[in-house]
């Protein structure tokens, strides 16, 4: 009776035993506490069957011989059924100390894979939030990027602008720079031409202190009156000449002023005060040749009055060609006048021009070198952008590395894992 209950009690724990480890996740401690009693139990039992088999191995046979017949096959029973159960009991032991063992062992390996998983588990989430943190920050570089490009193309916009700007001032400024050079070679040009006339009025006063003296000497000898007078008539001839080979070097001159005029319209203006100011510097000296003409006719007049009938005659012979030199002297003298006032309304218009040509380069200039500086800090800003640019494109590339990096350490952990559930 004895060893049958310690059989089923075998059996209630064994089937104890697989309902935890099917129902429980960790159940080696109570695995442990539910073997205990069991291999207490076992111990006392081993220690009363060794202690039976002892007694029993000291019965004699003529003990059992006086038991009597009954009483000695049932007692022949029992050790066979106790024989019996013993070793069907000590097999059901060693099963199950091996089946402990191999389940001691599944259950440390399962805790093992169980602290390996959490702690994978714990790495994936590190990392899926160190993942989350980079791509928020790709974003963010992202967004930078494009910022910086939308500000690099509106910067380099603006330099366009200003270059064009720039541009189209500096050529301003050589227009006014050629401008200029052709004012100033027109005034040293009109420069040689004052200083030609005034040559010619000095020769002209000349001629007028000579025509004195001649006067005066005519006041003592009337006999060398004609042949001065032939004298001055051919000065007056030669000073006509002189006055026409001028006047067709001013027609050329104005030609050449004319043909300058289609390049820029201020040359022609100076020119054409130049042209007039020459044309009055000879109304001057064809007003000093009148005046000279009237000193003689009246220098004549005053020595016909001596003079022989004969030559008289010859006088008034002559009187005619003197009478047209008046004429066409003092008509180029009143056209001379005409040119001068006009002249001189152009020769301030022009100075007028000038002035203001001259303030517009001097904006122009300034202008100039302010756009040259906005542009060397359009530059200085261009070459900044370009470096944070630059670094913005390294950042995004170190990011994306690193997030390939995760992901591959992520795609092999994500295998590790689903290793191990293959094997569990």
């Amino acid at each position: 009776m004895g060893m049958a209950w310690i059989y089923r009690v075998s059996i209630n724990y064994i089937c104890d035993i697989v309902n935890m480890c099917i129902s429980s996740p960790y159940p080696l401690l109570r695995v442990t506490k539910l073997f205990y009693p069991l291999q207490v139990e076992e111990r006392s039992d081993r220690d009363f069957l060794e202690k039976g088999s002892r007694t029993a191995s000291t019965l004699s046979a003529a003990t059992l011989a006086s038991l009597g017949g009954p009483s000695s096959r049932r007692g022949s029973c029992d050790t066979s059924i106790s024989v019996e159960t013993e070793a069907s009991i000590r097999e059901i032991k060693d099963s199950l100390v091996e089946s402990e063992e191999k389940y001691r062992k599944a259950m440390v390996s399962n805790a093992q894979l169980h602290n390996e998983k959490s702690n994978l588990m714990y790495q994936v989430d590190t990392l899926k939030d160190s993942l989350i943190e980079l791509e928020e920050q790709l974003y963010e570089s992202k967004r930078e990027y494009n910022d910086k490009a939308k500000e690099f193309e509106r910067e380099r916009h603006a330099h366009s602008v200003l270059q064009r700007q720039f541009n189209e001032m500096r050529e301003t400024l050589k227009q006014s720079e050629e401008l200029l050079t052709e004012v100033g070679q027109l005034r040293l040009k009109r420069d040689s031409c004052v200083r030609e006339i005034s040559d010619l009025q000095e020769t002209l006063g000349w001629k007028e202190k000579k025509i004195g003296a001649l006067e005066r000497q005519r006041e003592f000898s009337d006999a060398g009156v004609q042949d001065e007078r032939d004298k001055l008539r051919d000065q007056v001839v030669h000073l006509k000449d002189t006055l026409k080979v001028q006047h067709l070097e001013v027609l050329l001159r104005e030609g050449f002023l004319i043909m300058t005029s289609k390049r820029a319209s201020l040359s022609v203006c100076i020119a054409e005060v130049r042209l007039r100011k020459i044309v009055d510097e000879r109304e001057s000296l064809a007003d000093q040749v009148k005046r000279l003409k009237s000193q003689l006719e009246g220098k004549q007049r005053n020595g016909t009055e001596g003079l022989s009938p004969e030559e008289d005659g010859l006088e008034n012979g002559m009187d005619p060609h003197i009478l047209d030199l008046q004429r066409d002297a003092n008509r180029q003298i009143s056209d001379l006048k005409f040119k001068l006032v006009k002249s001189e309304q152009e020769v301030t218009a022009l100075e007028q021009n000038i002035i203001r040509l001259e303030g517009q380069v001097t904006r122009y200039k300034s202008a100039s070198e302010s756009a040259e500086k906005v542009e060397d800090e359009l530059k200085v800003e261009k070459r900044k952008l370009q470096r944070e640019l630059r670094s913005a494109l390294d950042r995004i590339d170190e990011l994306e590395a690193s997030n390939s990096h995760l992901a591959k350490r992520l795609e092999k952990m994500k295998a590790n894992r689903s290793a191990l559930l293959a094997q569990q």
